[in-house]
């Protein structure tokens, strides 16, 4: 065989194996618990850029980090950077980390100044 050949070879074996690294890499929801959990605090800081826009929350001196969407998803619930500052109350309805000791979440629902903002509406509790 050539090292050109096996160049070829070694280069379109790394090609098919990008996409299921990338794949694996992006967690989606495997880290989170299945129950609905409810976190409500004083937003911290707010992230909007990618790859997940990002609040941190004060709940009683302890930082949440609270994991909302891609950007333009979080954008199409209406959530923009005007919808919620540093100071202001916060609710976040969503999944907790499977991990008890890791204060973080990933939510469904955000409920600032009196709005909902439905960030999966697909994954919304009904009751």
């Amino acid at each position: 065989m050539s090292i050109q050949t096996s160049i070829r070879r070694t280069c379109l074996a790394l090609a098919l194996l990008l996409p299921a690294s990338a794949a694996l890499a992006h967690h989606g929801w495997s880290w989170t618990d299945d129950g609905f959990f409810e976190l409500e605090g004083v937003v911290a800081a707010i992230y909007l850029g990618n790859p997940h826009a990002t609040m941190d929350v004060d709940v009683e001196g302890e930082t949440w980090r609270v994991e909302l969407a891609p950007p333009r998803q979080t954008e199409r619930s209406g959530f923009t950077e005007e919808s919620a500052a540093v100071g202001d109350e916060v609710k976040a309805i969503g999944n907790r980390s499977r991990d008890e000791t890791e204060p973080r979440m990933k939510a469904v629902r955000i409920i600032v100044h009196d709005m909902t903002y439905d960030i999966y509406p697909n994954r919304v509790p009904t009751n």
